[in-house]
């Protein structure tokens, strides 16, 4: 089958790759993700090349159903697996690390049991963003436990802090502003239901820190109210930032979080699904759609900051 495969860093190509043999995902759209960038730049040990990447998948299973795709497989029987914290799980392997080839090829293998069935009527391209979204929404879920979530602040306008300003909204926050400081991608996210698009952080009961770098850290606990709550989802890099002595003063919860659980992913899908997270709306604005054999380029451009879309999606 045809693959996209990353054969050193920064360089990609179309290669036969083999095709799954078991439990077949036909892919119809995958998304292009931080993760995958990281990968491309080289650095991530866990994913040597050559590999293919990608595991943000909507497709069609076996019987032709159109599906998204679980990319999180769990052992199913450890502590965090039976307490419903499977995206804790030591045992847990993602699509597009090894052995697990990702999504950037004409199939997958996905199990079953990993397979959300998408309704009649709402496009593949649409369900193709439960993965991502479902980053957010599992890390509003976890804030909403230590604080009600007030006014809440999102730093950084990609994919996954575009989920998490969703997220807030659907979960109660009385307002939630994106700080996005690259003017083409504001312009994009403008227009978001109860969503406020700023270049300047603003003060809020919780922020989400989709970025993770540490003048991001050091902006979430400059914006943060006395009591409030930062998620700390963004895998940037860097360790500065961190203010524990305002955290310890003013009482402010500061957690990590990581993925998503099982449930966390389907209740993202139905979110969309029934419309709670409105990216159907506005696909146009959040999405652009690319062929496979352009992901050399796209991965490019995306590495140069030319692509204002908040995701990218290639199609086989």
């Amino acid at each position: 089958m045809k693959a996209l495969v990353q054969t050193a860093p920064h360089r990609l190509e179309i290669r036969d790759a083999p095709a799954p043999e078991t439990d077949v995902v036909r892919v119809a759209f995958c998304g292009v993700c931080g993760s995958d960038m990281h990968a491309y730049g080289g650095h991530d040990p866990r994913r040597p090349t050559p590999i293919v990447l990608g595991h943000e998948i909507a497709g069609h299973d076996a019987d032709g159903r159109a599906v998204t795709v679980n990319p999180l497989a769990t052992c199913g029987v450890c502590t965090y697996c039976t307490s419903g914290r499977d995206n804790l799980c030591p045992d847990r392997r993602i699509l597009s690390m090894p052995p697990r080839p990702g999504g950037f090829a004409e199939a997958v293998s996905a199990p079953a049991r990993a397979c959300v069935a998408i309704p009649e009527g709402v496009p593949l391209a649409a369900a193709a963003l439960a993965e991502p979204l479902a980053c957010g929404w599992h890390a509003v879920r976890l804030a909403r436990r230590i604080a009600p979530l007030g006014r809440a602040l999102v730093l950084g306008g990609g994919a996954i802090g575009l989920g998490a300003a969703l997220a807030l909204r659907a979960q109660g926050a009385d307002a939630v502003t994106i700080v996005e400081p690259n003017g083409a991608r504001a312009e994009r996210l403008r227009g978001l239901d109860g969503v406020t698009v700023s270049d300047t952080p603003t003060p809020a009961e919780t922020v989400v820190d989709a970025v993770g770098i540490d003048a991001t850290r050091a902006a979430a606990f400059a914006a943060v109210r006395p009591g409030g709550v930062i998620a700390h989802i963004g895998l940037g890099g860097g360790s500065g930032g961190f203010d524990p002595r305002y955290a310890t003063l003013q009482e402010v919860t500061f957690f990590g979080a990581y993925t998503y659980t099982a449930e966390d992913f389907r209740e993202t899908a139905a979110a969309i699904f029934d419309g709670r997270l409105p990216v159907i709306r506005h696909l146009d604005a959040l999405v652009e759609i690319r062929s496979l054999e352009e992901g050399p380029d796209v991965f490019a451009a995306l590495a140069a900051g030319r692509i204002a879309a908040p995701k990218v999606l290639l199609v086989p």
